[in-house]
């Protein structure tokens, strides 16, 4: 940070040249924006001299926490050595080598390869790009379509943004390209209840949509099916507890790939290394990125099956695609660092069995509040339905997004960052917090829900 810098000019500078990621800049007022200088652990601090609880984790990434002395001393050697080399033109070097086969080790046993992209949104489209790929080498280039879920996020590239199935994303720059469908989501609080379906039944019902999808399009034309194990911007959507075992069948019983996007799910945040584990479904290819390096350096990448990377392996064949960064060696060495942290921690096994079954039980308890209507949970994050009258769960807030807004910004105020979707919360702490740190962050929700409660009252929106 530049020194004799007040904070104010700091935010005048930043308004003036800094073209921020999904902002309404009209409407960001130079005072509005928070300048982070420092964290540590699970807590940052802006040059307003606030301190803040990270409670989304970054962007759902930070997993071992902030501050970490050993990934930031692994890039400092790695970078003294070795500051950068290209993967290209039949080289390769050290921690790339290391990173593979540690990668190879965590994935399932039918996955060995890894394909490096500098994000979760280069990895989706190298997926796609793969998915492709493979099939014409197969002789069926016909098999193109890749079926996606409505509200689902890949990334925001033009084919991440296709994949995904966000309609406000699909609004801009020609989205999305062709030959992606999207079918219905396995929502049942905020689509399912409205049936009058039961979970489980409804969670039946948004599986067979992939069937239904697939005979429509005819199975001869479906390349793939891509799905987050748990949708996380969507807004933590957990799927019903018969939606997958059906997903599985289906897939099961045609040729096509099943693609797992692990960005969010993937290094420990459901309690098992990768969400398709926790669900227990057998991807061909795994988009990974965030938890991969806790966010201290920036790197995705793809896990690819041994099914298809023996049809890539075959003479005479090239992968025309890459990346001028595809393992980079300093992103190599924190990742490789990060994952060793996990590994000595026990931090997987500490969300599935310590940490996550006490965060998730402090969390439901959130549902006595008048305007939670549910309180969700899997592993280390989570989501709070807000809802005008507790009594009625049906019923829905008018002008949609609103509330959700008015309650994030008190959470801000009240020291703790939580993200708004529509008219809910959604949570992803580092997976190091501790149960007081757990128990500072509820009782921070629990005064953000009185505070927004007390306004959505005043304000005649309840």
């Amino acid at each position: 940070m530049r020194v004799n810098v007040s904070s104010h000019d700091l935010k005048v500078s930043d308004h003036k040249h800094h073209l921020h990621p999904f902002t309404e800049h009209g409407a960001l007022g130079i005072d509005e924006r928070r300048v982070i200088s420092r964290a540590d652990g699970v807590w940052l601090w802006d040059t307003d001299g606030n301190r803040i609880m990270d409670g989304m984790a970054g962007l759902w990434c930070v997993n071992v926490g902030h501050g970490r002395q050993e990934i930031v001393e692994a890039v400092r050697a790695q970078m003294s050595e070795l500051s950068y080399y290209n993967t290209f033109f039949k080289t390769t070097h050290p921690p790339v080598i290391e990173l593979s086969q540690m990668l190879s080790d965590l994935a399932p046993e039918h996955i060995n390869m890894v394909f490096y992209a500098g994000s979760g949104s280069e990895a989706n489209d190298t997926i796609l790009r793969l998915v492709r790929s493979y099939w014409a080498l197969k002789g069926q280039p016909g098999k193109n379509v890749v079926i996606s879920r409505k509200n689902a996020y890949h990334g925001s590239t033009m084919a991440g943004a296709s994949l995904g199935g966000m309609g406000a994303m699909h609004s801009q720059g020609g989205l999305p390209i062709p030959d992606i469908h999207h079918i219905d989501q396995p929502y049942w609080f905020g689509e399912g209840m409205m049936t009058g379906m039961s979970e489980d039944e409804f969670g039946l019902w948004a599986a067979r949509e992939l069937e239904r999808a697939i005979e429509e399009i005819g199975e001869e034309n479906v390349a793939a099916f891509i799905a987050e194990p748990i949708q996380g911007a969507g807004g933590v959507i957990v799927p019903p507890a018969t939606y997958w075992p059906e997903v599985k069948r289906i897939l099961e019983a045609r040729d096509i790939l099943f693609v797992s996007d692990e960005v969010i799910c993937g290094f420990g945040r459901t309690g098992e290394w990768f969400g398709s584990g926790y669900y227990d479904m057998k991807p061909d290819l795994m988009a990974i990125a965030k938890g991969l390096t806790s966010g201290y350096l920036p790197m995705g990448g793809v896990l690819v099956s041994d099914e298809i990377a023996e049809v890539l392996h075959n003479e005479g064949v090239e992968f025309f695609h890459g990346y001028t960064y595809s393992g980079h060696p300093a992103c190599c060495a924190a990742a490789i660092a990060n994952l060793t942290i996990i590994k000595r921690e026990g931090l997987v096994e500490r969300v599935r069995d310590q940490i996550g079954p006490y965060f998730q039980e402090r969390w439901k308890a959130l549902e006595d509040h008048p305007m939670v209507g549910q309180a969700r949970m899997v592993g280390m994050f989570g989501a709070l339905e807000l809802v005008p009258d507790e009594n009625d769960l049906k019923k829905r807030f008018d002008n949609v997004g609103k509330v959700g807004t008015i309650t994030r910004d008190h959470s801000f105020a009240n020291g703790l960052v939580m993200r708004a979707v529509r008219d809910s919360l959604i949570i992803s702490p580092p997976l190091s917090i501790t149960e007081e740190e757990i128990d500072v962050l509820i009782a921070s929700a629990r005064k953000t829900l009185d505070a927004a409660w007390n306004d959505v009252r005043k304000q005649g929106l309840a």
